[in-house]
């Protein structure tokens, strides 16, 4: 059994898991929500083309309880990563970070959406604490399905103060992993932190996320200090276990850099890998 995580201390760097990629982040001054999904069990998140997913758990926190927001990074436009839910009850003061489809149809809803495309990135400034957040390329599937389902990026959180960085955190969105993934490990060699989305998500019997086996080659591929697996027992299409993906790991030597989060709870940001 995992132990409770931690709770984290005062001016700590640390993520709140809320379920499925749904986290509140936050990075010294800033507080950034990702993928907002704040569907309860029973309901289906509508995934395009017809297809749909029944959730089978609860959200930890809903609309209303979230602090004041910096940012909401979107990876893409699915029903189990910005729901019908956060549509309706999510204010729209802050910027959302997302791919230029998912900003198009965003704007139309009357968010302050903007688009960035593979390696662009954008700035948020608080005093001396800027954070810089990067589109990194994502591929959620391979083949005439790859062309089916919306793009996806993951993303990096450049966190400085006085100009200096000081964290970087790499959400890898719905992805699988590959040589894509080896390019921003090269570009990014020092992550602080990944946000792993797992599941292993099957969609017209092709895997749409990673599995147990893909999470490891992935954190082989990235090295960093610190990962946290999200996405990975929420819905009925998820068919790769948590546990599973924690046995390959520690198989492979790489579980002690591994943190489990319980819905609901709050982990410490591990120390910088640099």
């Amino acid at each position: 059994m995992n132990e409770p995580a931690e709770a984290p201390g005062p001016g700590t760097d640390t993520l709140t898991f809320v379920g499925t990629a749904t986290t509140v982040l936050r990075l010294g001054r800033f507080t950034l929500l990702t993928d907002p999904n704040f569907l309860h069990r029973g309901q289906r998140a509508y995934l395009g083309k017809g297809l749909w997913s029944r959730r089978l758990t609860d959200p930890a926190l809903g609309p209303s309880d979230l602090p004041p927001l910096d940012a909401i990074v979107l990876s893409h436009l699915h029903g189990d990563h910005f729901d019908r839910v956060a549509r309706r009850e999510l204010v729209r003061d802050q910027p959302v970070l997302t791919t230029p489809q998912a900003a198009d149809k965003l704007r139309r809803w009357g968010f302050d959406a903007e688009g960035l495309r593979d390696w662009e990135r954008t700035k948020l400034t608080k005093g001396e604490e800027t954070l810089f957040v990067e589109a990194v390329p994502g591929i959620h599937a391979r083949g005439v399905l790859g062309r089916m389902l919306p793009p996806v990026m993951g993303s990096v959180l450049e966190h400085r103060v006085r100009g200096e960085v000081r964290r970087r955190v790499y959400i890898s969105g719905d992805t699988l992993t590959g040589e894509h993934v080896s390019h921003i490990a090269e570009r990014h060699p020092d992550l602080d932190t990944a946000v792993v989305h797992l599941g292993g998500t099957k969609v017209l019997f092709h895997t749409v996320t990673m599995d147990a086996d893909q999470g490891v080659d992935f954190l082989r591929r990235t090295r960093p200090g610190q990962a946290i697996p999200v996405h990975y027992d929420d819905y009925t299409v998820f068919k790769s276990q948590l546990s599973t993906f924690l046995e390959r790991a520690r198989t492979a030597g790489l579980r002690p850099a591994i943190s489990v989060v319980e819905r609901g709870e709050s982990v410490a940001l591990g120390p910088p890998a640099s």
